[in-house]
C-alpha cells in the first residue's frame, strides 16, 4: 500500500487542500479572487488548482474529474470558455452544482469553487 501525502494543510479549517494517494491527487476547495467578477473567481480557482498540482509535478491537463460549485449555475458558459482557454483540449469530466456558500462576504463574496481529481500515473 502506498503512502498518503497531504498538502496545503489548514489546521484552522481542519482541511487538506490536496491529498496524493496512489496514482491520484484529490483537490478540494480551489478558490481565488473572492469578491471579484465570476471570470476572475473562476480563473483564480484554476490558478490555485494549478499551483497545488505543481507541488507534485502535475498540470491542469492531469485533471480527470471536477466538481464545479456555483452560486449561480447560469455562469456555466463563462466557466466553459475559461476551461477551453486553460485546459488545452484535455477536458476533465465534470458536474456543476448550484449552492449557497457559507463563506465570509455573503452573496457578494464567493461565487465559484472547484474540487478535482488528477491522475499521476
Amino acid at each position: 500500500m502506498g503512502e498518503i501525502e497531504r498538502y496545503d494543510v489548514s489546521e484552522d479549517w481542519a482541511h487538506s487542500g490536496m491529498i496524493k494517494a496512489g496514482d491520484f491527487c484529490f483537490l478540494s476547495y480551489c478558490v481565488g479572487n473572492i469578491g471579484g467578477t465570476i471570470e476572475e473567481q473562476i480563473n483564480g480557482a484554476f490558478d490555485q488548482m494549478e499551483k497545488r498540482l505543481a507541488m507534485v509535478g502535475l498540470t491542469l491537463e492531469s485533471v480527470v474529474q471536477m466538481d464545479c460549485l456555483f452560486r449561480d449555475v447560469w455562469n456555466i458558459p463563462v466557466m466553459e470558455k475559461i476551461i477551453k482557454e486553460r485546459f488545452k483540449g484535455k477536458y476533465p469530466v465534470r458536474k456543476s452544482i448550484q449552492t449557497e456558500f457559507a463563506h465570509v462576504g455573503g452573496k457578494e463574496g464567493l461565487q465559484f469553487q472547484a474540487d478535482a481529481v488528477a491522475y499521476i500515473g
